[in-house]
């Protein structure tokens, strides 16, 4: 499933550069890699099943990383 490069805001607020997706060398998993846009600025590699997944917030479902801004995609597939 394609996900788009950008910023994204995690459903508890901080927010994250989406890089790409990546797969997993042995299992072929696809990962997505984001950097965090706070502290250290730390990148993260996550399965790509997670990242696209809801969660319950108050009762409610929400996106667990919601799209703020696409950006151009940095590793375009030919």
């Amino acid at each position: 499933m394609p996900l788009q490069p950008g910023l994204y805001r995690h459903y508890k607020g901080p927010e994250y550069r989406v890089i790409g997706v990546a797969r997993h060398s042995e299992t072929e998993e696809e990962v997505v890699c984001y950097q965090a846009l706070y502290g250290e600025f730390g990148l993260w590699v996550r399965p790509l099943s997670m990242f696209l997944q809801s969660v319950e917030v108050d009762g409610e479902q929400v996106p667990r990383f919601a799209l703020v801004q696409a950006e151009p995609d940095l590793f375009p597939r030919p």
